[in-house]
């Protein structure tokens, strides 16, 4: 019934207006009629006189004829079956997200409802929230360790997008180390295909980079030359530490001066998040930072369904007329 009120409508109802007095015709018709001006205790001596009346034309021909006028005014008001159509358009932002899965993202150095929780774990997690707040934007997302790997183009399907960030985990790339000049590189060739006002990189790394035949600094460069901008995000706590199973001699990893260089070069901006609140106003930052407007309009699509009121009108209306022609009224 929900569905039925949601989508049916009376396009000029207006013409309902008309009922009004069709139902008062109705409601007068069957009152009583005059008093008789003779009483007679019986009308049998009366059945022999004149010719008998047939009452068939009158109980169900003018009542029909009366009940065709209801379809009839319905298919004045038009009535029709809408649906409605959100129709969007682009920001006219493409943004390509680029994730260090590299083995180091498994410290559990950040904490979330009181429990630690993995590097890869709070950044996938705010990175889901970010989509999610920009469903205007075509996003992409570049995974890398010691060699990037596109998980998805640059899209506005977001929901394919978020299922393929559900699947990123730390077992994706066999690659060990992390490759940051080729991520952006990478990254950057995805967005120099597209016909955008605005090209962002958002760079997530908790480390340096030591892998690949390209430079960071090198890879920012050129997509400064492409008109891209890089907003790089540094995670982990100073005190974090890579696993001695992955290094021999562990130590922290960051190379903030490269990061920040990436970001001054492009125009960007250079946030380091040492805790899960601090990654998430980081991207609530970058959100901010990188916003506009996006136009929306919704489109009406009616299916007319007067002809079938009109039709129903017809042939109530030649019922009527059919039971009155067949039963005349006498002749005087």
């Amino acid at each position: 019934m929900s569905t039925f009120l949601d989508h049916f409508r009376f396009a000029q109802p207006q013409w309902l207006l008309l009922l009004v007095p069709l139902v008062a015709l109705m409601i007068l018709r069957r009152g009583r009629g005059a008093e008789a001006a003779i009483g007679f205790s019986s009308l049998s001596v009366l059945v022999s006189l004149g010719a008998k009346v047939r009452q068939t034309a009158f109980h169900f021909g003018l009542p029909l004829l009366l009940a065709s006028l209801v379809p009839a005014i319905l298919a004045m008001a038009r009535p029709v079956w809408r649906n409605e159509l959100q129709s969007r358009s682009a920001s006219g932002i493409d943004i390509v997200v680029a994730l260090d899965v590299s083995l180091s993202m498994s410290i559990d150095d950040f904490e979330r409802g009181g429990r630690a929780l993995q590097r890869i774990d709070a950044a996938k997690a705010v990175v889901d929230d970010f989509i999610r707040g920009r469903p205007d934007d075509r996003i992409g997302l570049v995974i890398y360790s010691g060699r990037p790997y596109a998980v998805s183009p640059i899209t506005l399907d977001h929901q394919w997008l978020l299922d393929g960030l559900g699947k990123v985990d730390l077992n994706v790339l066999k690659e060990q180390g992390t490759a940051i000049g080729s991520a952006i590189a990478a990254s950057a060739d995805r967005l120099d295909a597209r016909d955008a006002k605005s090209k962002i990189i958002v760079l997530i790394t908790d480390g340096a980079s030591n892998s690949g035949k390209l430079s960071p600094v090198e890879a920012a460069e050129h997509s400064r030359t492409l008109g891209i901008k890089i907003y790089t995000v540094a995670i982990g706590t100073l005190e974090g530490r890579v696993d001695r199973t992955i290094q021999r001699f562990p130590r922290q990893e960051f190379d903030l001066p490269t990061l920040q260089e990436i970001a001054r070069l492009t125009g960007g901006e250079h946030y380091w998040a040492q805790n899960t609140t601090a990654l998430e106003e980081t991207f609530r930052t970058i959100d901010r930072l990188e916003k506009t407007e996006s136009k929306a309009r919704t489109v009406i699509d009616d299916h007319e369904l007067f002809a079938w009121f009109l039709g129903l009108a017809v042939l109530t209306a030649t019922a009527g007329a059919l039971v009155i022609a067949l039963n005349p009224p006498p002749s005087p």
